[in-house]
């Protein structure tokens, strides 16, 4: 019987699971001897070669063929991750998760094709909502750039020896700080003490 080929892993009896970790398992004839399931694949086939010597098969069908004693794979191989129960309900929320959203995709496909004019419709009430929001951003902008224009023209009258219709602990002194950056975004991360 010719040898197996070697899996996509690049190690016989290694296998990568869907979550990033490698399966390790022997197979012969009907027999399937599960090994676990490691960090790497390089952890997974020393665990199929340990088992390999343990049962006996030759060096040539081992990833390994190097390691020449039972002792020496032995040593070489880790140990298994574990699987806790929280794990598995993990994975289990996880996989729940994206059968959801892959259902979901299908779905919203589906009713963008036999709805075009409510995609349509979808679009320009995004665009007008972009729209509104640039220009009360704008807005916004203005109004701190007029209200600091009026806090720093009084505390230049101030300043100069005048008197200022502010009040001593008026709030409005504090406008002074306020940043009038032309960006259009929100700050994006900048402080408010900035001009």
């Amino acid at each position: 019987m010719p040898p197996r080929r070697r899996s996509a892993s690049g190690y016989r009896g290694v296998r990568q699971r869907p979550n990033g970790g490698f399966y390790a398992e022997i197979r012969s004839g009907d027999l399937r001897l599960s090994l676990g399931t490691y960090d790497t694949a390089h952890e997974a086939a020393h665990a199929f070669d340990a088992a390999a010597w343990r049962l006996g098969r030759p060096r040539l069908q081992m990833n390994f063929p190097d390691v020449r004693t039972l002792q020496q794979a032995l040593d070489l191989v880790p140990p298994p991750r574990l699987n806790s129960a929280q794990d598995r309900a993990e994975h289990t929320a996880l996989q729940r998760r994206l059968l959801v959203a892959q259902e979901d995709e299908r779905v919203m496909t589906e009713w963008r094709r036999r709805h075009p004019e409510d995609v349509a419709y979808e679009q320009e009430y995004w665009e007008r909502r972009r729209e509104e929001d640039t220009r009360r951003r704008r807005e916004e902008r203005l109004d701190r750039r007029r209200r600091k224009a009026l806090a720093c023209a009084q505390a230049d009258l101030v300043n100069a020896g005048g008197s200022s219709f502010f009040a001593e602990e008026d709030e409005r002194w504090f406008d002074i700080w306020l940043s009038t950056s032309d960006d259009t975004d929100d700050d994006g991360g900048a402080d408010d003490w900035s001009d």
